[in-house]
């Protein structure tokens, strides 16, 4: 069985039903991977729909460009999501979109092929890059990286609470010998860690947060989310995946955000406008049922949101958030 075969979209009824998709809708998938959810949306979006699929991996682009070979329906754009608006601008006519589906993270396939480097269960070149054709990999940076920038990432990125340790660890053993394979880095980080968790990895935490760091993951989020509100028309959906809850907040806390009044302080009359949002939260997150954890384990973690386009035209708030009242 190839890896492709063996990737299993995760919520993909969910996600499916939470952009209400409609026929000769417009709608992009802008995290394509082996485009599971995206042959759904084909399926449903009829002979008039228009399909947009994005992703900075390379072999999900290939993958994707063979699987819609000759669906004049379908395009396929190799580029980051966070340069969404700018890559549909660029390379089609369409101002607007009808839905919106963002499945963040790695995918099983980049997991699943030890080249990549994603994995610590696999031997491999420690690349994680998303974008193979470009950037800076895993190993280049670790070869560089100093101690105090590498706790930081260990600690933020991936909650570790024996970032230090680790960081010193690799640290000393670059300084002997370059730190090449997957396999390499994990076999540091197993004797580093003093307390192990039987329910995960010891490296589970570590290759978390130099992936993240190395793809820049979760400020593509904070970049790409903005720009999914102002590509959707008014009643068009955006539907989010998340697998951990680092990228879950960031999304969380944006539709929050926009779906609440940025209302002045108390003493400052406002108008019934002032009370509308550019954006309606849909729901409650929603989670893998107790059948599809069984079916496929890796969609334990995940999390969908949803949120709805109004009228209201879409101004970023300035920071530090909403006002009071």
């Amino acid at each position: 069985m190839t890896n492709t075969e063996q990737h299993i979209p995760v919520l993909k009824r969910e996600a499916l039903d939470a952009l209400q998709i409609k026929r000769g809708g417009t709608y992009v998938d802008a995290t394509l991977g082996r485009a599971g959810h995206a042959k759904m949306i084909a399926s449903l979006m009829g002979e008039a729909g228009t399909l947009i699929g994005l992703d900075r991996d390379l072999q999900a682009v290939a993958s994707g460009r063979a699987a819609f070979a000759g669906d004049e329906r379908v395009q396929i754009i190799h580029g980051e999501f966070a340069r969404m608006a700018e890559l549909i601008r660029e390379f089609t006519n369409i101002e607007k979109v009808d839905g919106i589906l963002m499945d963040l993270g790695v995918s099983s396939p980049q997991l699943d092929e030890a080249e990549r480097g994603f994995s610590f269960m696999r031997d491999g070149e420690l690349d994680m890059r998303m974008d193979t054709s470009q950037g800076e990999s895993a190993a280049q940076w670790l070869a560089r990286v100093e101690e105090p920038d590498l706790v930081k990432v260990l600690f933020e990125f991936g909650e570790e609470k024996f970032a230090r340790r680790i960081a010193k660890a690799i640290i000393l053993q670059r300084d002997e010998s370059k730190i090449q394979t997957t396999l390499q880095l994990a076999s540091i980080i197993e004797q580093n860690i003093p307390k192990k968790d039987k329910h995960k990895h010891p490296a589970t935490r570590t290759f978390q947060a130099i992936r993240l760091y190395v793809n820049q993951e979760l400020s593509q989020v904070s970049q790409a989310l903005p720009q999914a509100v102002e590509l959707l028309n008014e009643g068009g959906r955006l539907a989010v995946i998340s697998f951990h809850s680092l990228e879950d907040r960031i999304v969380k806390r944006f539709i929050r955000k926009y779906s609440t009044p940025n209302l002045p302080p108390r003493n400052i009359p406002v108008t019934s406008d002032a009370y509308l949002t550019p954006l309606h939260s849909v729901g409650k997150a929603i989670k893998p049922s107790r059948e599809e954890v069984a079916g496929n384990p890796r969609s334990r973690s995940s999390v969908l949101r949803i949120a709805q386009r109004t009228a209201v035209p879409f101004v970023e708030y300035p920071a530090g958030g909403q006002g009071a009242r």
